[in-house]
């Protein structure tokens, strides 16, 4: 408790690693965000498996301030795949008790940055709802690393999210944002499932035009990671062989 006062949401990024074999923590993540997530003893997390994985990896670095099993950890609500229901206002409230009643409080991912591409946001905004403090913590995002990387539209940019999976929606999908590119000059980043990767890859190649400049980064901040931008004839000369584990971001910037 702290004089009363309510406690912090914290947003603490994770790292890239997940899913593959894991980077040295201290080599993504500053000391002061290490130390931060070190003192807290309040979490909601997308995975808890993967949370005190995470708080492991921390407290080899610095310290924990508490014993793992005296730490709380509750998982972020799932909503059933498809259905688009949402949990209710109460469900949010329940899970920001420990900053109502004066501790901060750590909101993580499974990698990068929570509630960026990621489950979180309607945690945050039920934090700004109830009048807490967000204390947003520095670390990697791989949608912005994948957009500086690219050499493509920094000023303006849009992240689409997953593109339809059956091909004859995806390429239409992908013949819209490449004319809104066109029409906009603005970049359109989107993401997929890894092992889903090289299907994506080769449908880009597919239905993008020449001219268009593609840009794929895949496993970001790992030993093996790579990232290229050339436009879609030079890919088609050299396509590229995708990885099914390693996560990946693909952007377009059309003429």
């Amino acid at each position: 408790m702290n004089d009363g006062a309510p406690g912090r949401l914290l947003l603490v990024p994770n790292t890239l690693d997940h899913g593959s074999d894991p980077v040295p923590i201290e080599a993504v993540l500053a000391r002061g965000v290490l130390e931060q997530a070190a003192a807290l003893r309040h979490w909601v997390v997308e995975d808890a498996r993967s949370a005190r994985a995470f708080l492991k990896r921390v407290g080899a670095v610095t310290p924990l301030g508490a014993p793992l099993q005296e730490i709380t950890i509750a998982e972020l609500p799932r909503a059933r795949k498809g259905s688009g229901e949402q949990a209710p206002a109460s469900a949010w409230t329940a899970l920001l008790q420990p900053a109502l009643a004066g501790h901060d409080l750590g909101l993580l991912s499974e990698a990068g940055l929570p509630a960026v591409a990621d489950p979180g946001a309607q945690l945050v905004a039920a934090a700004h709802e109830a009048g807490l403090r967000v204390l947003p913590l520095a670390g990697p995002s791989a949608l912005m690393l994948a957009l500086a990387a690219s050499g493509l539209d920094g000023q303006s940019f849009a992240f689409v999210g997953y593109l339809p999976q059956e091909a004859l929606a995806r390429e239409r999908r992908l013949r819209e944002l490449e004319a809104l590119s066109r029409r906009q000059r603005q970049t359109q980043l989107f993401i997929e499932t890894p092992y889903r990767n090289a299907a994506l890859a080769a449908a880009l190649l597919a239905a993008l035009q020449p001219s268009t400049r593609l840009a794929i980064a895949c496993g970001l901040t790992l030993p093996n990671g790579f990232n290229r931008c050339c436009r879609v004839a030079d890919w088609r000369r050299t396509p590229p062989a995708m990885p099914d584990r390693l996560p990946a971001v693909f952007a377009l910037l059309a003429d």
